[in-house]
């Protein structure tokens, strides 16, 4: 249930208000947005009688929510959410980044590829340290050592770091390591124990969608991570599973707008997972562009025939130049204003 607070209620009287429910048992959400004040209702609604509440004082109005996410809906939050990652790079609300680099931290390599992305254009670096494969025989990544290196590349390039954790044991050793940006995988979408643990961390959560999870199935995750006190997540699309076998996965880009529509987080999509051949992933990544995308996630290599895992979907750093100055002429198209006549 949200209320829409009236503009001439004071501070006071919304704190009182906001205590009087809490008082009852219920947790709250205050949106303070630049046209009006939302105060979000959590819990069992059923309990409280809406015309009460709109009979008080500083009460606009009274609506019901039935989604079962409500941190992470626009409803509950109108004003689009700008996640703030580190070295003053800001993702929504109107700022977009791209966020390149290898799928695996493989060595020295690493600052080769960090300092071409970073001269394309790149603002955020990712590299998976832990690697979650499908065989257990194929290489896993260099672990603790490749936080270092990835901490390491982040200072000489000043860019934030986003790498994958994949268990909450490994929460507290990401976060003293000073990793800008938690990136909860496909695999572990649904893995409600980690989702947890990074929610409590406080750091910014990149989440991936699930390889065959809904849209509501990715929210109700975000709702994980921000029901232990953490708002900073952005949510990325990344291909999901479906009967065709011609790229990796199907990039859903429908789920760019649909989830800018549903919720107040910031959209990234990755067209590197979502077609999974280098020949898709530029023109995947100017349809995301295209749709309205927050960010782009893209995984570059120097020598792509040589990459530890995903050389099949990787850019070259000429590839990968190339492509930036084409998502910078869509944006510039997608978001200047059109002049009427």
């Amino acid at each position: 249930m949200i209320t829409v607070i009236k503009h001439t209620a004071t501070t006071e009287q919304l704190d009182h208000f906001v205590r009087w429910i809490e008082d009852r048992g219920f947790k709250t959400n205050v949106s303070q947005g630049d046209n009006e004040t939302i105060v979000g209702i959590i819990g069992d609604t059923t309990r409280i009688d809406p015309f009460l509440l709109e009979s008080m004082d500083i009460v606009e109005r009274v609506q019901r929510v039935t989604e079962p996410y409500k941190l992470a809906n626009r409803k509950f939050h109108p004003e689009d959410t700008v996640v703030d990652c580190g070295h003053g790079v800001l993702v929504g609300g109107g700022n977009f980044q791209v966020i390149a680099g290898p799928c695996s931290v493989e060595g020295e390599n690493l600052f080769t590829i960090a300092r071409a992305v970073k001269k394309a254009g790149a603002t955020m670096l990712r590299g998976g340290a832990f690697k979650p494969r499908t065989s257990p025989y194929t290489s896993q990544g260099m672990g603790e050592k490749g936080l270092d290196l990835l901490m390491e590349a982040s200072g000489e390039l000043d860019m934030p770091v986003v790498t994958e954790v994949m268990d909450p044991r490994d929460v507290e050793m990401f976060v003293r390591k000073g990793i800008d940006v938690l990136q909860i995988g496909a695999r572990n979408a649904q893995n409600f124990s980690l989702l947890r643990e990074v929610g409590r961390s406080g750091r910014p959560v990149l989440l991936k969608r699930g390889m065959s999870e809904t849209i509501d199935e990715l929210l109700m995750s975000a709702e994980y991570v921000m029901s232990e006190g953490n708002p900073n997540v952005m949510l990325c699309e990344r291909g999901i599973r479906t009967f065709e076998t011609r790229t990796r996965n199907t990039f859903d880009v429908n789920a760019v707008p649909v989830l800018h529509h549903l919720t107040h987080l910031p959209v990234v999509a990755d067209p590197s997972h979502s077609t999974g051949y280098t020949r898709y992933v530029r023109p995947a990544a100017y349809a995301a562009t295209a749709a309205g995308a927050d960010a782009l996630e893209i995984e570059v290599h120097n020598s792509p025939q040589d990459a530890w895992s995903d050389g099949a979907q990787a850019l070259t750093p000429d590839q990968f130049s190339e492509a930036m100055r084409r998502i910078a002429l869509i944006r510039e198209a997608v978001c200047a204003p059109i002049e009427e006549a």
